[in-house]
């Protein structure tokens, strides 16, 4: 039965390691999705300050004049 049991934890330890594998990879996508997902957020805020920004000059003016 030696055999079969070092089979069998052989096995198990492949098994283990594959699922951690995978979930390490999984953790890096989120991660990336994540980072994204975060830079979209940053490039929306920019260009929300642009506009308002604009919107402020374009205001001043009309009230110079």
């Amino acid at each position: 039965m030696g055999f079969i049991d070092d089979a069998k934890e052989t096995a198990d330890t492949a098994g283990r390691k594959i699922k951690d594998a995978w979930d390490d990879t999984a953790d890096k996508i989120g991660d990336k999705v994540d980072e994204a997902k975060a830079d979209a957020n940053v490039k929306k805020a920019e260009a929300e300050r642009d506009s308002v920004e604009k919107r402020n000059e374009v205001k001043e003016k009309l009230r110079d004049e």
